[in-house]
């Protein structure tokens, strides 16, 4: 119905599975524009409405954009008692002024389970526009949050996660990509994507397919939650997860010796996750030491190689 070739100014859009649609504006600009909402991961109103901010605004980070307005959307049963309500909207703008990012408007509908996130506006220089199809062999992978948040609230969610892990993922979910995209910036990252709904192998395979490579990731170096090898033995795990698997596991190859439950903590779907980037090894050590002065976490997991694949391997 919407044929790339009638909107030439139209960079990103449809045809591609990157995670913010891109609008040309001139020579210098291009105007990034996303959006984003879910029901509720953890019980505070506050940090659920922090979290989900954070989320909307991480795929402008992805794409290598700047953001600068939003506009809530928010779907609420009537009857939620305002404070409820306020508290959501208070942590998303308190999230969205973090981020240097005005709330100019929104929408709100009544439903019966609680909804809320944004639509994000950001800039981005028309070629310096991070996707997915940006990886090159040779590139090593690195991701700038840990895994486990979706097998770890849903532990929550059935009464069977400690508060400290509780803290340690609401703190994470909460994080901005701000820095992690400043980084991806400045050392002028062209592939990377946000690590979501899909999980790390499923938004993985999309890189290696649009970049029309392989991706090898070492299980030994990925970073994840301390509780969610636990919870993912508990099998904890969201729907969404077990809909990856069967969907992406097809296209992912595991070595010997990694466990299911090891292997669901990849597919596991995530909320408000790290940026993972494709980044030149020469540059490795600069974007190391850059990321200790932003106090931006940074984990080498895995490189970019020949071929058609993603592969797991122990180390």
């Amino acid at each position: 119905m919407f044929d790339a070739r009638d909107y030439p100014d139209l960079l990103v859009g449809l045809g591609e599975p990157d995670d913010s649609a891109v609008w040309k504006l001139d020579d210098e600009r291009a105007l990034v524009v996303t959006t984003d909402f879910f029901t509720p991961v953890v019980d505070t109103p506050f940090e659920y409405g922090a979290i989900a901010a954070a989320n909307s605004l991480s795929d402008v980070y992805a794409m290598g954009g700047v953001p600068f307005m939003a506009l809530n959307i928010a779907a609420l049963p009537p009857d939620l008692p305002a404070e409820i309500s306020g508290e959501i909207l208070r942590g998303g703008a308190s999230k969205a002024r973090e981020a240097g990012v005005v709330i100019a408007g929104g929408h709100t509908v009544q439903d019966k389970e609680p909804k809320f996130g944004l639509v994000v506006m950001g800039f981005v220089h028309p070629r310096k526009i991070i996707s997915k199809k940006g990886a090159r062999p040779g590139d090593l992978l690195v991701l700038t949050k840990p895994l486990g948040f979706g097998v770890t609230t849903t532990a929550l969610k059935r009464g069977q996660a400690s508060e400290q892990d509780v803290q340690e993922v609401t703190q994470w979910m909460s994080r901005l990509n701000k820095d992690a995209g400043q980084l991806a910036r400045e050392f002028e990252v062209r592939g990377g994507t946000d690590i979501t709904g899909f999980g790390l192998l499923g938004h993985g395979w999309e890189m290696a397919s649009a970049s029309s490579v392989g991706l090898r990731f070492n299980f030994a170096s990925l970073p994840f939650l301390a509780g969610a090898q636990k919870y993912a033995d508990a099998w904890t795990f969201p729907g969404g997860t077990s809909d990856n698997r069967q969907y992406f596991g097809p296209r992912v190859r595991f070595a010997d010796g990694i466990d299911e439950a090891s292997q669901m903590l990849l597919f596991d779907a995530q909320t408000s996750g790290g940026l993972l980037l494709s980044l030149p090894p020469a540059k490795w050590a600069d974007f190391q030491a850059r990321a200790a002065e932003l106090a931006q976490p940074a984990w080498q997991i895995g490189v970019v190689e020949e071929g058609d694949s993603v592969f797991v391997s122990r180390s």
